[in-house]
């Protein structure tokens, strides 16, 4: 069979000789983990965030893994959790120890509030809302539902570095926040890698013992942890990237600007920015009911796409044992879904290739 070849990939990190020298320098130091890359790191995303505290670790899941067992998840508790997301948001929870709750999405692809609602019950102990594709949930009302049910909220931010809702950054509202540094996130280490945020001093020190083996000190283990800990070659290069974020973002607003123009007046529906909402495009997801027929052109003119997510998590065979009921939008929308190529480094003139490819397959020059 003949492999077409990629000219416009999906995501394209940001690679050169900056972030080379800096991964040097940090080999040169001779201290690789948790070392005095990794403090300076978690010193600039406290200011970056507007938290006390960041907390770095081996991924996102670690992260909100690492925060679900601080905020005392027992066997038996419920968790809210929209089911269209990335699949290890709700393996955290598994793994916690908690029972995942799936609720819908509405046209923004982030929680619908009513659905959420419905679901709570007397088990109900927390929210993990997703800011998907770089779009924030709903805070406001995700703040406001949470404390009319007592329920805590644990932000997943791994898509949104730098989103806001009406100028306060995501990861900033909940008890505690998740990020992800995976080489196609707006914000990367050029590997697996993630962070956890809170302004809350007692759930940071657990977090922080957890991810290095219930550490207390360097010879006493106050309780059974894992080994989650960072390294200061990964560090150094989030810390170049972390200086470039905003204009990474302000670039990725201008290509998605750029497609929202180029696509117009096509039978597709585009990502939208609610009212409040500061959207940093992770990834820019259009739909069509032609959506396969669509990749299929695209990639034969060495153009990438994605499908984020094609099987919802309610309906991933790990989880079938909790027989969860339908969900409408999230079950309608993952057959339309289709994610063009967008990233701090693509090029207007990528955009405008890939703009011309969905033009000439809807018959429009």
């Amino acid at each position: 069979m003949l492999e077409l070849s990629v000219s416009i990939p999906l995501s394209r990190p940001p690679l050169d000789d900056e972030v080379k020298a800096a991964v040097l320098a940090a080999m040169d130091s001779h201290q690789y983990i948790l070392g005095p890359e990794c403090r300076a790191f978690e010193e600039e995303l406290a200011c970056y965030t507007g938290c006390r505290h960041a907390i770095l670790t081996s991924s996102a899941t670690a992260a909100l893994w690492l925060a679900l067992r601080a905020l005392g998840v027992e066997s038996g508790d419920e968790v809210l959790v929209p089911s269209h997301t990335a699949f290890p948001t709700v393996e955290a929870i598994c793994f916690a120890g908690a029972q995942p709750v799936f609720v819908d999405v509405d046209e923004s692809y982030t929680v619908d509030l009513t659905d959420a609602a419905r679901k709570v019950t007397r088990r109900t102990v927390g929210f993990v809302p997703v800011h998907l594709y770089g779009h924030p949930a709903d805070l406001p009302g995700l703040e406001r539902l949470c404390a009319e049910r007592g329920l805590w909220l644990l932000e997943d931010c791994a898509q949104a570095h730098g989103a806001a809702w009406r100028a306060r950054r995501v990861g900033t509202f909940g008890r505690a926040a998740a990020f992800s540094f995976y080489p196609s996130k707006n914000l990367t280490v050029m590997g697996d890698g993630g962070l956890l945020v809170t302004d809350d001093d007692d759930l940071a020190a657990r977090c922080r013992r957890l991810r290095d083996h219930g550490r207390r000190s360097k010879d006493v283990h106050a309780e059974i942890g894992f080994n989650l800990r960072f390294n200061d070659i990964q560090a150094a290069v989030g810390r170049v990237l972390l200086r470039r974020l905003d204009a990474m973002n302000e670039h990725r607003r201008r290509l998605a600007e750029r497609y929202r123009a180029g696509l117009a007046g096509l039978p597709l529906v585009l990502p939208a920015e609610r009212r409040g909402a500061r959207h940093v495009y992770h990834l820019y997801v259009i739909r069509t009911p032609e959506r396969d027929a669509l990749a299929g052109f695209l990639g034969e003119r060495g153009i990438a796409t994605g499908i984020h997510y094609r099987v919802p998590s309610h309906r991933q065979p790990a989880v079938e044992h909790l027989e969860a009921p339908a969900l409408p939008v999230t079950e309608r929308i993952v057959t339309e879904i289709l994610t063009l190529p967008i990233s701090g480094s693509h090029t207007e003139a990528e955009i405008d290739r890939v703009t011309a490819a969905v033009r000439e397959f809807f018959g429009v020059r």
